[in-house]
């Protein structure tokens, strides 16, 4: 069976941009006649096929919409400091754009050992883990953002704060926080945490401290456990360690 191939066009006009259509043309080898499937990634999903393929311009026609829906439910967001490592957050930004959610910020914190990033490579990443996933989302990627700032901000669902702050409050893990069917936007730290006056601002404006377990993790290791949980299909393990438990063993 002839592999589906996945191309992205933002603005589905006929015609792909320009890097889609070298892909097209230079990696995958297509050409006039071949069927794709066509996403906008914000959840438009089309069969199509090419009607032109030469020198730099691939056009195409639409031939029918594909029913589609997202693999989670609620709207699920991550906000994260990143890594001295800029690849550890291209990592990141390919593993959870596989996995499907809706959005990822990038925190400026007081610990932040980066305070700049490359939005137009990791925007590259995110395209290419949406095609090979399959998916017709991708994944808003929001710039740098003081941290102050972005909880601040009105966010629908439950909003988390993980950090490894002992005695300021009752940490429930983040399985036992999260709702089934509700959305979430979960804040991960930097290598060295976030600072005590950051958990209790985040808290005054309505975060709830969680734990993310008994192992300290790598902040790409966090932030994509994190989302994992907050996809998870599972509802009775949403709300019940026990039954989280239960089903963890069972597999």
């Amino acid at each position: 069976m002839r592999e589906v191939h996945y191309l992205y066009d933002p603005e589905v006009r006929g015609e792909l941009p320009r890097e889609e259509a070298h892909h097209a043309l230079r990696v995958l080898r297509l050409g006039k006649g071949d069927s794709v499937r066509l996403t906008d990634g914000k959840g438009g999903l089309f069969e199509a096929r090419i009607t032109e393929a030469r020198g730099s311009r691939v056009a195409y026609e639409v031939l029918r919409e594909l029913p589609g829906s997202p693999l989670w439910q609620g709207r699920l967001c991550l906000a994260v400091a990143p890594t001295k490592s800029a690849e550890r957050m291209e990592w990141l930004v390919e593993k959870a754009t596989e996995i499907g959610f809706d959005e990822l910020t990038f925190l400026c914190c007081r610990f932040s050992e980066r305070r700049t990033l490359n939005m137009e490579r990791l925007e590259r990443i995110a395209v290419a883990a949406m095609k090979q996933s399959q998916k017709a989302w991708k994944p808003r990627l929001c710039p740098l953002t003081d941290f102050n700032e972005f909880v601040r901000q009105e966010r629908a669902g439950g909003r988390f704060i993980c950090h490894c702050h002992e005695g300021l409050s009752q940490r429930p893990h983040l399985l036992e926080a999260l709702r089934a069917g509700e959305g979430a936007t979960v804040l991960i730290g930097p290598e060295g945490d976030f600072s005590l006056e950051e958990v209790q601002e985040a808290e005054r404006r309505g975060y709830t401290g969680v734990s993310l377990g008994r192992s300290r993790l790598r902040t790409e290791t966090a932030a994509l456990a994190a989302l994992l949980w907050m996809s998870c299909p599972l509802p009775a393990a949403r709300h019940s360690p026990t039954s989280w438990k239960e089903s963890h063993e069972a597999l």
